[in-house]
């Protein structure tokens, strides 16, 4: 799939979302690594950088080389040195070690994975990057109608993102509403054997 014909390449739900809250939830505080894989132009990571400050790390990983651009020089005007944004089909692989992430968080993205079945691979990857008890934010729109976000029959229910997070060692801690179209549902990486 080339990278300028991304599902949603462009689109943000950033200002549909508190995200202030899914912040709150996911405990991003000073000194943390923070990932935002499907990252688009950056708006979560360029807020989460704040968030962290000069002893944390934010990397912002997409497949829409555009956004990552925009990324860069966004850093750059803010004089922000603790974000690195790099290109990746997250749906193959994640560009960084093993169990090197604090909190990872996919908003609205997981329904591209799911609908182009990249999904299992995307959640191996995070997985496989996030420390053992790392926390795994998920974005998702409500499954109702609404004027924003993709077509009903896309969307996913928590019901729906607690089942395919599940098998790769991820335990829901909890879902709450984070804006009137938009859920979050938090999740903590438990060890494999369990």
């Amino acid at each position: 799939m080339s990278h300028s014909t991304l599902p949603g390449a462009g689109k943000s739900s950033f200002d549909l979302v508190d995200h202030k809250l899914v912040f709150q939830e996911l405990r991003v505080t000073k000194g943390k690594i923070f990932l935002d894989l499907g990252c688009g132009s950056g708006d979560y990571v360029i807020a989460a950088a704040e968030m962290v400050g000069s002893a944390g790390i934010v990397y912002g990983i997409d497949g829409w080389s555009e956004g990552i651009d925009k990324i860069r020089q966004r850093a750059r005007d803010k004089g922000f040195t603790n974000i690195t944004a790099l290109i990746a089909d997250i749906t193959s692989h994640v560009p960084l070690p093993d169990n090197s992430v604090v909190i990872c968080l996919m908003a609205t993205v997981l329904h591209d994975f799911a609908r182009d079945g990249g999904e299992k691979q995307a959640l191996r990857e995070t997985a496989r990057v996030l420390k053992h008890n790392g926390i795994l934010g998920i974005v998702e729109f409500k499954k109702i109608d609404g004027p924003a976000g993709p077509p009903i029959h896309i969307r996913l229910s928590p019901e729906e993102v607690t089942d395919m997070t599940g098998p790769f060692g991820f335990q829901r801690i909890k879902n709450l509403d984070v804006g009137p179209f938009t859920y979050l549902i938090v999740a903590s990486k438990m060890n494999r054997h369990q």
